[in-house]
């Protein structure tokens, strides 16, 4: 077994050789700057029709409601950047590059149960939960106050010498580990992000009305029909959006994920407008069969097609 002064240099260590970017820790309390800003983003009804993001108020701002005991927050980030090889063109529709490959969900929670594995054979009786985007967690607070980057003025953490293209992850434990402070903010008087976002989403800086997002729109949505006053505004994106990243002059200094679960099919970036608006439910499948594109899934990913290309307004006339 680890002596004490050990356990947080090993999970560290652990995390990287499980292909984890950085592996940050924090104390698991209460936090006390999100309440009165998550407060006011939902009173201001910018989580749209998310109503989730109503739910377990109380959970979200505490771990300790979350896990029994937790002591620490172990924010782990693993990078899903495609190498500029494996990137769409920007004359064809678009889905975020987070999309690509094999959802993260079962990527990163095959990961995070090794690495809690590992921590109890090597340091003892330790409780504790994994936590991928599908709890109520607020992953950023938490990755931030581990030091791992800094929320930027589009929302998204941003890591120095890293960017933003990455996927953030959560170990609730109960053993008190060594804690990581916060850096600081080095968005600077940059508004790319602003001055980019089509959608106008992101209100000020810092604040992104999730209700106005392309990402809400084309992913969180389950009517019908996306509203025609947002009509021809999305660009070719039709499965999320990556624009206030691209901007991001931070992202120049991303580098390609090395996690080979995250390549795409390699017909992906061959697919022509037409070939997207042509597309059946069998090269679906074959395309995204594992991918988190499930969450829009078919008939959802027609509905984005149809409204980008002007398709849906062209029905909605006959």
């Amino acid at each position: 077994m680890l002596l004490h002064a050990e356990w947080t240099p090993y999970i560290k260590r652990r995390a990287v050789e499980l292909g984890f970017m950085a592996c940050g820790i924090s104390k698991a309390e209460f936090l006390e700057e999100e309440a009165p800003r998550l407060e006011n983003w939902l009173k201001r009804g910018m989580n749209g029709k998310m109503g989730y993001m109503e739910n377990h108020f109380d959970k979200r701002l505490d771990p300790r409601l979350l896990v029994d005991g937790a002591k620490s927050v172990i924010s782990l980030l693993l990078n899903y950047y495609p190498p500029a090889e494996d990137q769409q063109p920007d004359d064809t529709l678009k889905i975020s590059k987070y999309a690509y490959g094999r959802d993260y969900h079962f990527v990163i929670k095959d990961k995070l149960k090794t690495l809690l594995a590992d921590i109890q054979a090597n340091i003892g009786e330790v409780g504790g939960r994994c936590f991928v985007d599908s709890a109520p967690v607020l992953d950023k607070a938490w990755a931030k106050k581990s030091g791992l980057g800094w929320v930027g003025k589009n929302s998204n953490l941003i890591t120095p010498g890293a960017g933003s293209f990455y996927f953030i992850a959560e170990l609730i434990v109960d053993v008190e580990l060594e804690y990581d402070g916060a850096i600081r903010d080095y968005c600077g008087t940059c508004t790319k992000c602003l001055d980019a976002c089509p959608t106008q989403a992101i209100t000020e800086p810092y604040v992104v009305d999730g209700s106005k997002c392309i990402s809400y729109f084309t992913i969180e949505l389950k009517d019908q029909l996306i509203p025609q006053d947002v009509a021809g505004q999305f660009g070719n994106w039709v499965f999320g959006c990556d624009i206030c990243q691209d901007v991001c002059p931070w992202n120049r200094f991303a580098k390609p994920t090395q996690e080979a679960q995250f390549q795409p099919h390699p017909d992906l970036k061959t697919l022509s407008t037409s070939d997207w608006q042509d597309i059946t439910h069998e090269v679906f499948q074959a395309l995204f069969r594992q991918s988190a594109l499930k969450r829009t899934g078919y008939e959802g990913l027609k509905r984005n097609i149809k409204f980008v290309t002007g398709q849906s307004q062209l029905d909605l006339g006959s």
